[in-house]
């Protein structure tokens, strides 16, 4: 695993950790390259059940790498096969967030700011210290966050979405919590604790029922109501017929804790 992404697992939490405290912890195309991978390792990963991204140093991720994309205003065509190379990397990644088959959880213990700020709201669910913060400040700077704007824009409502967009003020994390950007707001000694006590809770869920519901979670919102609930009656029919859900049932039942057999 590259030195400025380190990983950890154990009883079923896959912990991947940004550490390039020099850059803040800055989605650079080598932390971005970092994260796709290790992602996509966990897909197959059997022993990880759960994945939580966090930090170390003074920001949890401050976004791209400003100095990489003023570096690529020299090119030939003033940086624009790089800016969309970028562009295309940073929202592939964040996409394999949401589509992952396994849950992901932002532990969020200081400022994540424009794309770092993305990559909170990306995740399934995500917790934050007393400390963190919030913003998508591109538009003082000559660079609306368009690419934050899609995953913020599905998480809060249009109106807090474009305040932070159209001001680039920093929010707290109670505000952050407040308009659904984040789950909840933890004392900042308690944050690792409290992440884990969550993913080990969702970590002790059947893995393919947990597969099945995020994937149907996803899909459904993007469609109309009566999409959206036929689609859905047709996945709990398909979830129905599983193992898991007749041991599920079952042990519900009898009054007795199930053996999952994730299938």
């Amino acid at each position: 695993m590259s030195g400025i992404l380190q990983s950890d697992r154990r009883d079923g939490i896959l912990r991947l950790t940004l550490n390039d405290a020099s850059t803040r912890n800055s989605l650079s195309e080598a932390m971005m390259a970092a994260l796709a991978i290790a992602l996509d390792e966990a897909k197959s990963d059997h022993a990880a059940r759960v994945v939580v991204i966090a930090a170390e140093g003074p920001a949890f991720c401050s976004g791209h790498n400003l100095k990489e994309i003023t570096r690529h205003r020299r090119d030939e065509d003033g940086g624009r096969g790089y800016f969309v190379k970028l562009m295309a990397h940073c929202s592939a990644l964040m996409q394999s967030i949401v589509h992952h088959p396994k849950p992901v959880i932002a532990e969020v213990h200081a400022a994540a700011s424009a794309a770092g700020c993305q990559l909170v709201a990306s995740c399934d669910l995500a917790l934050a210290s007393e400390q963190a913060r919030f913003a998508t400040p591109g538009v003082n700077i000559g660079l609306f966050c368009s690419t934050p704007m899609v995953a913020l824009s599905r998480n809060v409502s249009r109106k807090h979405a474009m305040e932070m967009l159209l001001t680039g003020d920093m929010i707290s994390a109670a505000q952050a919590e407040r308009i659904g950007l984040i789950n909840r707001v933890v004392a900042t000694q308690l944050l690792r604790s409290s992440v884990d006590e969550l993913a080990a809770k969702i970590a002790g869920k059947s893995r393919a029922v947990t597969k099945i519901g995020k994937e149907a979670f996803y899909r459904q919102i993007e469609m109309p109501l009566a999409d959206a609930y036929d689609y859905a009656s047709r996945v709990m029919v398909e979830n129905l017929l599983i193992q898991d859900a007749r041991e599920g049932i079952g042990a519900f039942v009898d009054k007795r804790p199930p053996a999952w057999e994730d299938r």
